[in-house]
C-alpha cells in the first residue's frame, strides 16, 4: 500500500506495512495528513467502544461515554507529549514535535483499534452476564491489554528512529557521505624493513632493522635500483588508529565509521550502548499510564453503576487502583 495514498483504514497500513510508517516519520513526509487520519480513526474507534461501556447503565450513559473515552486519550496525550519532547531535547535527540506526535498517535491508534475489536466480546458478556463488577474488570483488562500492545509499537518506532540516528546527539554521528565499515578486530601490524636510501649499504651480516608499521600506512619501499618509493596513502585510515592506543580493539560486529586521520572513532550498533532517550521512553510510558488512569478516575463514570442515577461526573474521592482492588474483593 502506498504511503501517500489516503485511506480510512490507516490501522491496516500500520499493521501490514509498519516499515513504511517508520520511514515516513523519519523523513517527516506528509506527517500532518498521517496524524490526522490516525486521530480521526482513533476517535471513531474509541467512541464506539465507549458506547458499549456506557450501555451497561443506559442509552444516555452510552452517549456520554462515547464522548468521554476519546477525550480521555487525547487529554492524556496533550498532558504528556511536552514531557516526551523535552526529555528528547535534554538528552540531545533530534526528534521534532511532529515526529513525537506521530509516534504516540501510532500507539494510540493501535490501542483504540484493538479495543474496538474486543467490543463484540464485551457486548456479549453485557447481554449474557450483566454483572457490574465483572463487566468493569473485563473492560479494564481489555483496555490494559490494548494499551500494552499499542505501547509496544511506540517502543518499536523509537528503536527505528534510534537506528537512524535521531535519538543520539548530532555531533556523535557520522556524516551521511562518510563511509562506514564493519570491523571485528584491529588491522594486523606488519613488520617491514626500513627504507634504505639509494647507495647505502647495510652493515655486514646484518639486514635492515625491522620496523612495526600498521597495515595500510604509507611505507617507504626499496626498488631494484635502490631508490626509495612511498606506497600510496588511502583517503581514510582505519578507525582504530584515530585517537586509539596501540592494540585497541572493538567488539565483534561493531560498526566503526572511518574518519580522516586524527578524528575520533564512532561506534554504532553496539547493543550495550542504549541511548538515554530510549531509557527515558520507558519512564515516560509509566508516566503516561499513571496520568491516564488518574484522568479516567476524574472523568468517571464510564460504565455507570446501575444502582445510582445518571451523572455526567462523579465526585473525586478515592483513586482508580483502590477501586479496582475493592471490585476484585467484592467478586
Amino acid at each position: 500500500m502506498s504511503g501517500d495514498r489516503p485511506s480510512p483504514l490507516v490501522i491496516e497500513r500500520i499493521l501490514r506495512d509498519r516499515g513504511s510508517i517508520w520511514q515516513q516519520i523519519v523523513a517527516e513526509r506528509d506527517l500532518n495528513a498521517l496524524t490526522g487520519r490516525m486521530l480521526s480513526s482513533s476517535a471513531i474507534a474509541l467512541a464506539c467502544y465507549g458506547a458499549v461501556l456506557g450501555a451497561f447503565h443506559s442509552p444516555l450513559m452510552a452517549l456520554t461515554s462515547a464522548l468521554k473515552l476519546p477525550l480521555l486519550f487525547l487529554v492524556t496525550l496533550a498532558i504528556c507529549l511536552p514531557t516526551l519532547y523535552l526529555f528528547n531535547l535534554v538528552f540531545g535527540a533530534r526528534l521534532s514535535v511532529r515526529q513525537s506526535l506521530a509516534l504516540v498517535m501510532v500507539a494510540i491508534t493501535v490501542t483504540s483499534m484493538l479495543a474496538v475489536a474486543f467490543a463484540p466480546i464485551s457486548l456479549f458478556f453485557l447481554i449474557t452476564a450483566p454483572d457490574y463488577g465483572f463487566f468493569k474488570l473485563l473492560n479494564v483488562a481489555i483496555l490494559t491489554l490494548s494499551a500494552v500492545v499499542g505501547l509496544r509499537f511506540l517502543t518499536g518506532g523509537m528503536q527505528v528512529l534510534n537506528d537512524h540516528g535521531l535519538l543520539a546527539p548530532e555531533a556523535a554521528h557520522t556524516p551521511a557521505n562518510a563511509p562506514v565499515a564493519v570491523q571485528a578486530a584491529p588491522a594486523p601490524v606488519q613488520a617491514v624493513p626500513a627504507a634504505v636510501p639509494a647507495g647505502a649499504t647495510p652493515a655486514a651480516g646484518q639486514g635492515a632493522e625491522p620496523v612495526a608499521v600498521p597495515a595500510g600506512a604509507a611505507v617507504a619501499e626499496s626498488t631494484s635500483n635502490g631508490a626509495a618509493t612511498a606506497a600510496p596513502v588511502p583517503a581514510h585510515v582505519p578507525a582504530q588508529w584515530a585517537g586509539q592506543p596501540a592494540g585497541a580493539s572493538f567488539p565483534p560486529g561493531a560498526l566503526v565509521a572511518q574518519r580522516p586521520w586524527g578524528g575520533p572513532p564512532v561506534r554504532r550498533g553496539d547493543p550495550s550502548q542504549r541511548p538515554a532517550s530510549m531509557t527515558l521512553l520507558y519512564i515516560w510510558i509509566l508516566l503516561f499510564g499513571f496520568v491516564g488512569t488518574q484522568l479516567a478516575w476524574t472523568l468517571r463514570p464510564f460504565f455507570g453503576d446501575p444502582g445510582q442515577d445518571f451523572a455526567f461526573f462523579r465526585s473525586i474521592d478515592g483513586n482508580f487502583y483502590a477501586e479496582i482492588l475493592r471490585t476484585i474483593a467484592n467478586l
